[in-house]
């Protein structure tokens, strides 16, 4: 059976605003939240990964307010939940500063990308491809008005992120390395051949593989993850091995630009950009990444490569 994952909500909010002592449970939700169903001999679909729900913030508002705006609900703004763990970018609730709605478009993005890429089921609120906002009311559902319609009147900016939302589930429908049904094992490549690499690799942003030491880093907001799509363990429905592209992640939640290292050749000798989140529409620059180059990441930003699958399908 499958279930909502609370802790994927609370960990994938935190990550993104910035929060200390994140990454390694944010690791593990990326992955399929192994650390809650493995045990019980259940697998990543277990998992019901969500960012926002029916009730709570709306993605948009999640991404513009601190503190929840429930006065018109009648109960003196004393209903709804008070830990959104949410972050207004700059700016509580509406404004006209361009640089903190263009933050708050990217961390929209930001989050879309997260949920599509994390191994589990996806879930997606109505209306947060659309950035449908409720003012910041977090508890609506005694609300029938404008303020929980959905206007189909599209801003430019709203049609932007449904193009994005469009592009990132394309994606994960096409690869099923973003997918798996089983829990990645994991690894170091330190030696390797092209053929021996884990199905999955942690890295820092110099491409060296994650230490105990990096994982407990108070102060760590950016990582990168080799997602191996010529190791996916299990067959298709009719018994054929599985091959795949293969991808690398870079995640960056920090307030300033990180450099990141491509890693060396046996990861891959070239490198193509598939999503940018710093384009309102995820189109990535067309710029070849080679083995060993360095690119610099935005602040608040994700960035993933892809390599074609060295093992030929059947």
């Amino acid at each position: 059976w499958s279930e909502w994952n609370g802790k994927y909500r609370d960990t994938v909010r935190d990550f993104w605003r910035g929060a200390d002592r994140t990454v390694a449970e944010f690791a593990s939700r990326l992955t399929g939240s192994s650390d809650l169903y493995q045990h019980e001999r259940r697998r990543p679909r277990a998992s019901v990964n969500f960012v926002t729900a029916h009730d709570g913030f709306t993605l948009r508002d999640l991404v513009s307010y601190d503190t929840k705006r429930n006065e018109a609900n009648g109960e003196a703004g004393l209903d709804g939940e008070n830990d959104n763990r949410s972050w207004n970018c700059g700016a509580e609730g509406p404004t006209q500063d361009e640089s903190v709605l263009e933050l708050r478009a990217r961390q929209q993005r930001n989050f879309l990308a997260t949920l599509m890429l994390s191994q589990g089921i996806p879930m997606l609120a109505h209306g947060d491809e659309l950035g449908r906002t409720q003012q910041g009311n977090n508890n609506a559902y005694c609300q029938d008005s404008r303020l929980t319609w959905i206007d189909w009147e599209l801003t430019e900016e709203q049609r932007q992120l449904t193009e994005f939302t469009r592009r990132v589930i394309r994606l994960r429908a096409a690869h099923p390395v973003l997918r798996r049904r089983r829990f990645f094992r994991g690894g170091t490549a330190d030696g390797a051949r092209h053929d021996e690499l884990p199905d999955l690799v942690w890295l820092r942003p110099d491409a060296r593989a994650m230490t105990d030491e990096d994982w407990r880093r108070p102060d760590a907001h950016a990582l990168g993850v080799f997602l191996n799509g010529d190791a996916i363990a299990e067959p298709d429905a009719h018994g054929r091995p599985v091959v795949d592209d293969s991808f690398l992640l870079f995640l960056n939640s920090y307030r300033e630009a990180v450099p990141f290292a491509v890693p060396g050749a046996g990861y891959g000798e070239r490198w193509t950009s598939r999503i940018d989140t710093t384009d309102p529409v995820g189109v990535a620059d067309e710029t070849e990444h080679k083995a060993g180059s360095r690119l610099l990441l935005a602040p608040h930003s994700l960035l993933l490569l892809s390599r074609p699958a060295r093992t030929p399908a059947l």
